[in-house]
């Protein structure tokens, strides 16, 4: 599908401004419905609808940059996030792989702007090695609801991957790793959590770091875009330009780095 620049409205009265004696220009500001959902650290959701992690650095800087623009934040979740959007709750979603469910939405892309890997976490207990997570299908798993994982082909039907694995979901990485700290195997093996998230969990619990055995070998690995509704009030496009300042100053570099997360290769180049 084409995709179309967002386009900025002025209207100037420079003859009214001279008569009445004051400025009467003015800037028609669009307003960007944003979805997102908690998947620490690229992004969370507080109170007062205010989203924080990558996300929520990022759309200040880009508010910040284009006085024409301003964000509201729609906090849905995992599995709900495909429904709000075709009920038109909101328009733009950061950070999406195209391999998650998006192939049926009329949405546009940008080109990868965000990448990141999930892994295997168990308890490391004496006699394990890497070869624990050689056939994860068999153990109690602990995972995310409506995340997608590589070893259930990306499937986010909850009730169809029970039947399937030993599955618990949850909504809290956090929630997953005190499971597999507790040592109920019975319930919780291994855990399913991103690189990024686990990096950040180690920096706020140092002692935990000798607790675990991560795997070796990723989940998946995936490379995240900025959707945008075909026809909605700001194209992937023009979402990409406004993102191109800070890539270049190395702005964006900054933030990506200050959560434990990766940029694509060949991001810089245009």
């Amino acid at each position: 599908m084409k995709v179309r620049r967002l386009l900025k409205t002025a209207f100037l009265f420079p003859c009214m401004s001279v008569v009445l004696g004051f400025p009467v220009s003015a800037v028609s500001e669009t307003e960007i419905a944003v979805g997102v959902y908690h998947f620490p650290p690229v992004a969370t959701v507080r109170d007062q609808g205010r989203a924080d992690g990558l996300l929520g650095e990022l759309l200040t800087e880009l508010e910040t940059n284009e006085q024409a623009i301003s964000f509201r934040v729609v906090h849905t979740s995992p599995q709900r996030r495909y429904l709000d959007f075709e009920a038109g709750l909101y328009d733009v979603i950061f950070f999406q792989s195209l391999d998650w469910g998006w192939d049926s939405q009329p949405v546009t892309a940008t080109r990868p702007v965000l990448a990141d890997e999930e892994v295997y976490v168990a308890l490391d207990k004496p006699g394990r090695d890497q070869r624990f997570f050689d056939n994860i299908a068999d153990r109690n798993i602990v995972a995310i609801s409506g995340y997608h994982y590589g070893f259930a082909g990306l499937s986010t039907d909850n009730a169809a991957l029970q039947e399937r694995f030993a599955i618990e979901f949850s909504h809290s990485h956090g929630r997953n790793l005190n499971l597999i700290k507790a040592d109920r195997p019975s319930v919780a093996e291994v855990a399913i959590v991103s690189r990024s998230y686990l990096q950040m969990y180690m920096e706020q619990n140092p002692g935990d770091r000798d607790r675990f055995l991560v795997s070796d070998v990723a989940d998946q690995r995936y490379l995240l875009h900025i959707l945008a509704r075909e026809n909605g009030p700001i194209s992937a496009e023009s979402l990409e330009q406004m993102l191109l300042p800070l890539i270049e100053s190395g702005r964006y570099q900054q933030m990506v780095d200050r959560y434990g997360l990766q940029l694509p290769p060949d991001l810089d180049r245009r």
